[in-house]
């Protein structure tokens, strides 16, 4: 049966990125300025494809951005802008789900709780809300949903197929009244998924979502997919390696399998703290004509861009430092959200 409305790939035609905008009331105060580089980096990319949208915290931090975009010369023709409270900037996890079917486009309003409480997301929360009834959106439509989840945890062939890890999505922390079978239940009603690929391994050190699969697989096309790998003596190199064997067990609707491509290791990248950051190719942004890849001033960066090339033929690959966005734990895609080209923004109203 064909679902009334289905989450599109995200390799399928965009209308805008979003971004939410780092500002001095978030954990990004003491580097701002080095994230405020990464974010003009992104937007003068975007800006030469599509239109962006960017998510300020007010009026004044409006203001701002708009001074250091004029700054970097960036094209202003396609930017848009809007206001909306926020916690933090990772626009994957609380910009709306946009799904696609014969009455248009549907904006889904998940509900996002910190990835499971760690953290406040109560402004995060009410971003789509706000943007939804500032009259941003012309012709979607707006449905909130009873479930906690966050875009990086949702992976798709825009075929209905749903690619994702046990341990981010079907938590306690998240969503303790549902069982497995109710969660996919919910997750075919609203995104039209009926095939779900439910990864029990794959794990980033670092990372604090509990294994966004954003991080770990994704597809290029329906019949592949490119995954983070570690070598024999990185900590992580069990947990990947685990995940490498269920995607070689995994099968596509015809029963053939996926086409695996390994993504280089990085050696481990360390915080001024001591910590290890959670530096990952994976988290790659596709959108019209190229792909942004994050990268992070290693040798590894160069052979990373030729297995996406390789993925990617039709569409320029970008790099992107990204060596500032993983100190708060997150990368490239984690920070954006594209909209599919059904998807119409008006710039009267955010102006």
């Amino acid at each position: 049966m064909t679902p009334e409305y289905l989450l599109p790939a995200e390799w399928a035609a965009q209308s805008a990125i979003m971004l939410t905008w780092p500002h001095r009331e978030t954990d990004w105060a003491e580097h701002l300025e080095a994230v405020d580089r990464v974010y003009l980096s992104i937007s003068r990319q975007v800006t030469r494809f599509q239109q962006l949208l960017i998510v300020c915290n007010s009026k004044s931090h409006q203001r701002v951005i708009s001074q250091k975009l004029a700054d970097a010369a960036i094209d202003t023709d396609h930017l848009l802008f809007a206001i909306a409270p926020s916690n933090d900037s990772w626009a994957r996890d609380h910009a709306p789900l946009t799904c696609i079917g014969d009455k248009g486009a549907l904006l889904l309003d998940f509900q996002f709780n910190g990835w499971g409480g760690k953290y406040p997301a109560d402004l995060d929360n009410r971003i789509n809300q706000n943007l939804f009834h500032s009259g941003l959106f012309t012709d979607a439509e707006y449905r909130t949903v009873p479930l906690v989840l966050e875009g990086g945890a949702v992976e798709t062939d825009g075929q209905g197929t749903l690619l994702a890890t046990r341990s981010s999505v079907l938590t306690q922390s998240r969503n303790p009244q549902l069982t497995t079978a109710q969660v996919e239940n919910l997750l075919t009603r609203q995104l039209g998924l009926e095939r779900f690929l439910w990864l029990n391994n794959g794990h980033l050190s670092g990372d604090d979502t509990d294994g966004h699969i954003d991080t770990l697989a994704r597809f290029s096309d329906p019949a592949t997919i490119l995954y983070a790998t570690a070598t024999p003596d990185d900590p992580d190199h069990q947990e990947l390696e685990a995940m490498a064997a269920e995607l070689r067990e995994f099968r596509q609707r015809d029963g053939t399998p996926y086409r695996l491509i390994p993504l280089p290791p990085i050696p481990p990248i360390i915080s001024e703290h001591g910590d290890r950051l959670p530096a990952g190719y994976a988290n790659f942004l596709i959108i019209n004509g190229a792909v942004l890849l994050p990268v992070y001033n290693i040798p590894q960066d160069v052979e990373a861009v030729r297995r996406l090339q390789e993925s990617f033929t039709e569409r320029e690959i970008i790099p992107i430092n990204c060596l500032p966005l993983i100190r708060q734990n997150g990368s490239l895609h984690c920070i954006t959200m594209q909209f599919p080209q059904q998807v119409t923004l008006s710039p009267a109203l955010s102006d």
